[in-house]
């Protein structure tokens, strides 16, 4: 090794953390870097598996692929059942020069039923993506094809689907994945990027790395209702049921305000039904011993219903159909990140969530 390395070295172990605040955070966030520039838009989720399987079985993690679902297992897989979906939206190419949202093309609407949180926000977000930067991937591989900018975006009425203007990439084939280029953005105490769901799956990582013994569950198209479908066919392989599912996620909240209001969200229900109460209770009452605030997320859109004579829904969560599916034998509860600018590639979550729930997930490594 020559000198001007070892002084690269020196250098390097001088440097500051990047988050002064929260300097046990700086590993995880390496990992989140890391995963965040590799694509994963909905549909097209099988090179980001790949990743994932290297970076778990580098650290001798036990995992499983199956068709829309991977899955990692500790020695005590049974104690706790960590899940996350990891698509992100983006766009597929499904013409001439022609692009849409991926999560709501066509087909993949079967399990769109019109009360999700991604429906619900398509009218808000519309106007929100001019003059982001966007890359096109080869499906299954990921291999980089080009980058382009959009142009403009809208709701096409008789699609019910946002469509996109692309100026770079109209030599793109149907099919081809273009997802937004992203690169995570720490500020005033925030991460920024498009961090649903990638940061669960970096908690994920990090957790095996401190010592999670547990199962973890990566699945796919969540965007498009689907991925309860593939956590359901491993249940059925395994012919194991639970009441101790944690599905970890981002929540939107209208502003910094409000999604500050707590460090973490919590919920009793979604649009499809009650969740495990035994659980639920068991997370809220770990917070209270640790001294992180919470909320119901469930009980904030009801109250705001109320306040602003609106109807909501509560949402449709991949626990909520899950456990619908199974009559409650596949059932646990949701842990979330309060978030703003959700679905967009500026979506903001404090530090302090971040930390928070970090916290609460390692009271579970033994």
């Amino acid at each position: 090794m020559n000198a001007s390395n070892l002084t690269a070295i020196e250098d390097l172990s001088q440097v500051k953390p990047v988050t002064p605040a929260y300097p046990q955070l700086d590993s995880f966030l390496n990992i989140l870097r890391l995963l965040i520039r590799e694509p994963s838009v909905t549909g097209c989720e099988d090179s980001f598996f790949r990743v994932l399987s290297r970076e778990l079985e580098e650290i001798g993690v036990k995992v499983e692929y199956y068709h829309g679902v991977l899955v990692a297992q500790g020695s005590k897989p049974h104690d706790l059942i960590l899940s996350a979906h990891i698509d992100r939206h983006g766009l597929l190419c499904t013409g001439a020069n022609e692009f849409q949202y991926a999560a709501f093309i066509a087909s993949n609407r079967s399990d769109l039923t019109g009360d999700s949180v991604s429906e619900q926000m398509m009218h808000t977000i519309e106007n929100r993506f001019q003059g982001q930067q966007v890359q096109a991937h080869l499906p299954y591989v990921g291999t980089y094809l080009g980058q382009g900018s959009i142009v403009n975006s809208y709701i096409c009425p008789t699609r019910n689907n946002l469509i996109f203007e692309l100026d770079g990439l109209d030599f793109v084939q149907p099919g081809t994945p273009i997802s937004f280029l992203d690169r995570l953005r720490v500020d005033n105490g925030c991460i920024s990027a498009q961090i649903d769901n990638v940061v669960s799956a970096a908690m994920i990582i990090y957790l095996f790395r401190q010592g999670f013994q547990g199962t973890a569950m990566f699945t796919a198209q969540e965007e498009a209702g689907k991925s309860w479908r593939y956590a359901l066919s491993w249940f059925q392989r395994q012919r194991l049921t639970t009441q101790r599912l944690i599905i970890l996620d981002t929540s939107p909240y209208p502003t910094r305000e409000a999604a500050e209001a707590q460090e973490i969200t919590l919920r009793h229900q979604d649009a499809s039904g009650f969740f495990a109460n035994e659980i639920t209770a068991e997370l809220a009452q770990r917070c209270e011993e640790m001294g992180i605030s919470y909320s119901y997320k469930d009980a904030y859109i009801q109250a705001q219903n109320k306040i602003n004579n609106t109807s909501y829904s509560l949402g449709r969560t991949e626990l909520g159909r899950l456990a619908t599916a199974t009559e409650g034998k596949i059932n646990g509860t949701t842990l979330q990140i309060p978030s703003t600018e959700y679905h967009t590639p500026n979506e903001t979550a404090a530090l302090s969530s971040i930390d928070a729930v970090i916290r609460l997930l390692m009271s579970y490594v033994v």
